[in-house]
């Protein structure tokens, strides 16, 4: 689970920014939110190949099992 905390984390650090040019129209914070979702872009991708590649490990070692049964 460290890792939905980790991706809760990271998007409460762009609270202030979020605060900043959606309620107060401030453009800089505006810029500095473009960031942070690339940011999460990024955090998203690397949690989406980890998610692939333990489900395929799972898939492989259960995966002979489920093929003799059929």
């Amino acid at each position: 689970m460290s890792r939905f905390t980790e991706l809760v984390e990271l998007v409460q650090t762009f609270e202030k920014d979020f605060i900043k040019f959606y309620d107060k129209g401030n453009k800089s914070a505006g810029t500095r939110v473009r960031k942070h979702m690339a940011e999460l872009k990024r955090k998203a991708q690397e949690i989406r190949i980890e998610v692939q590649e333990l489900k395929g490990s799972t898939d492989e070692s259960t995966g002979s099992e489920s093929a003799e049964n059929a």
